[in-house]
């Protein structure tokens, strides 16, 4: 077990039936990071969010919740979630919605005041606190969530498909509040279908199919060189051949484009260029996109 995990699961499988969820599921999230759950729907994602907040057990395998066992029930007090699908009673007004979670939470009274105006002001509802939840848009009942998952200042905040209802400023301040949740030392589990979302804001993603990790780690490492493109002229045949040592080398109108090649292959891509007599007007790394990577996991076109 990680010592300084907010979220460990090992070998979690879990079964519905003949339909397996999850097949020997391996997760490890730290704390203080913003780590990304991404998968295609039915992919498992939704069901090891339910695994870790106590909403379905898992059928074999073991984990820890912010050092507990899975399944204990201070652990879970010090979790925020916003679920994907959710809906508040349209009479309430946004501050009584607070309130009745603050009280389910069984956070005292005295708090209260400060943890509403903390949590209203995050998620830019303080104008419109007293209105009744049926006449907010669905970006504002978004935001309401988002607030109720921070009430207590959780350690570990869930969120599921946050961005959802959300217009591209409403995207851009939600980025905003996971950002500083991080520096506040509060760990963040994004589980989204959003990928730009995911590329802009999580230290760590794992891309997960079938109830299995297809791969984890940090953005950085899964998005490595998709190769090197040289802008040269006068290359002789000779000097294409040394740059082919690194990879099948393609032509892409005035650029050459070494497919293998990788950051650390540079200095000698444009040293066998000036030694063959060639000039190097450019050099660029090329960089795969998230979706990329995803599709490539997945085994997609």
């Amino acid at each position: 077990m990680v010592d300084d995990a907010a979220v460990e699961l090992r070998a979690v499988t879990k079964q519905y039936g003949r339909t397996t969820a999850l097949d020997g599921l391996d997760l490890t999230v730290r704390r203080s990071e913003v780590f990304g759950l991404l998968g295609a729907n039915g992919a498992g994602k939704t069901t090891a969010v339910k695994i870790l907040l106590g909403l379905t057990r898992l059928s074999s395998g073991s984990g820890t919740l912010l050092g507990a066992p899975l399944g204990d029930a201070t652990a879970r007090t010090a979790v925020g979630y916003l679920p994907e699908l959710f809906r508040y009673q349209g009479w309430l007004t946004g501050r009584e919605v607070l309130q009745l979670h603050l009280r389910l939470a069984g956070l005292g009274r005295e708090t209260w005041a400060e943890e509403m105006s903390r949590a209203l002001a995050t998620a830019d509802l303080e104008r419109r606190a007293d209105s009744r939840v049926g006449s907010y848009s669905k970006g504002m009942q978004q935001r309401l969530g988002l607030a109720v998952a921070l009430l207590g200042r959780p350690a570990l905040v869930v969120l599921d498909e946050p961005s959802t209802a959300l217009d591209p400023l409403g995207r851009h301040e939600l980025r905003g509040i996971i950002r500083g949740l991080r520096e506040q030392g509060t760990s963040v589990l994004l589980n989204s279908h959003q990928l730009t979302e995911v590329e802009q804001v999580c230290d760590r993603v794992a891309i997960i199919d079938r109830g299995r990790v297809l791969a984890i780690g940090a953005l950085a490492e899964l998005l490595r060189s998709g190769g090197v493109r040289l802008r040269v002229t006068a290359l002789s045949e000779a000097g294409r051949e040394a740059l082919a040592r690194h990879g099948p080398v393609d032509a892409d109108g005035a650029w050459l484009v070494v497919r293998d090649a990788v950051e650390e292959d540079v200095p000698q891509l444009v040293a066998a260029v000036v030694a063959d007599g060639a000039r190097v007007y450019g050099v660029e790394l090329l960089h795969p996109s998230l979706e990329d990577r995803f599709r490539q996991l997945l085994g997609e076109p």
